[in-house]
């Protein structure tokens, strides 16, 4: 199938996510997760001629979605550098930033990435795949006690142990290198009626520990508080407890382990004010686009 813009990703609560950064037309924004640019279009369609737009990914396919307007620049890198990228630029404060956390249906859908396993695969699961270690090398390098603790701590499985053990088994054999040898080496553990939210738990963990996910938003955050200026607006849509915690917590205490500070009248000391709740998509648009089923949309302002 032709990849194009419109099927790498289907952006989720693209106008509610978009509101929320409350557009001035000649604001410096900053799209943290371009993807296929769906989220970028729409806040480049609500800026003025004056009006600028920076949008970050790692990911070389995402390249091929690049905007051609003269107010917009992409950036080939992690969100996490956000902070020296735009000293690089020369952007001292920013009005706004949006981020769509998580994976793009276009890594689900690529058969050759092993983001999923629907398909037969190398154990790649990189979101840059100029750097760093694979799934593959996890499976095969880590201690098993390593093991259980990236699918406890990121894939929230009770059964991390035993999976553990049984791929610390398995690849006494032979390396694991494909989605097919990962189900093979853990299908003894994977009762019936739980067994693809198990590997879909089990395929996150490892998609969180090859990416060093936790560590980059908490620094994207970090960045994104020290950029915004006053009345500005963070707009994040988060799929699982992991990143919504954290999430959460720098909304509502300034910092991502949410450790609250408070003044000598006993109010919380906290950069932000949040202006929603929790947004969560329409039934409409679950059906129409499954990915978005887990999604949540918290918004906050600096304050």
């Amino acid at each position: 199938m032709l990849t194009t813009a419109e099927t790498y990703h289907v952006p989720v609560l693209l106008q509610e996510s978009v509101d929320g950064l409350d557009i001035q037309p000649d604001g410096i924004y900053v799209d943290v997760t371009f993807g296929g640019g769906g989220h970028s279009k729409e806040i480049l369609s609500r800026l003025g001629k004056n009006g600028r737009l920076y949008s970050f990914d790692q990911d070389a396919d995402a390249e091929k979605n690049i905007v051609d307007d003269d107010r917009f620049t992409f950036v080939r890198s992690n969100f996490r550098y956000i902070g020296q990228w735009m000293r690089y630029y020369g952007v001292e404060q920013i009005d706004g930033l949006l981020g769509d956390l998580g994976v793009s249906s276009h890594h689900f859908d690529d058969e050759t990435r092993g983001f999923s396993f629907r398909f037969d695969a190398p154990l790649d699961m990189r979101m840059n795949k100029r750097a760093g270690q694979t799934a593959a090398d996890i499976l095969n390098n880590y201690s098993e006690e390593q093991l259980a603790d990236v699918f406890y701590l990121y894939g929230e499985l009770k059964n991390a142990r035993r999976i553990a053990k049984a791929i610390s088994d398995y690849r006494r054999q032979q390396n694991i290198l494909t989605t097919g040898q990962l189900a093979e080496a853990t299908e003894a553990l994977m009762r019936s009626e739980r067994e693809k939210k198990d590997m879909a738990r089990l395929y996150q963990a490892l998609r969180i520990e090859v990416n060093h996910e936790m560590d980059a938003l908490r620094d994207m955050l970090k960045g994104a508080t020290a950029l915004l200026r006053e009345g500005g607006r963070l707009s994040i849509i988060t799929y699982h407890s992991l990143e919504d915690r954290i999430v959460k917590n720098v909304m509502k205490a300034g910092n991502a382990e949410g450790k609250v500070e408070q003044d000598f009248f006993g109010r919380i000391s906290s950069p932000y004010r949040l202006v929603n709740k929790v947004t969560v998509p329409s039934d409409e648009e679950q059906q129409r686009n499954p990915r978005s089923r887990s999604a949540k949309l918290r918004i906050a302002e600096k304050i």
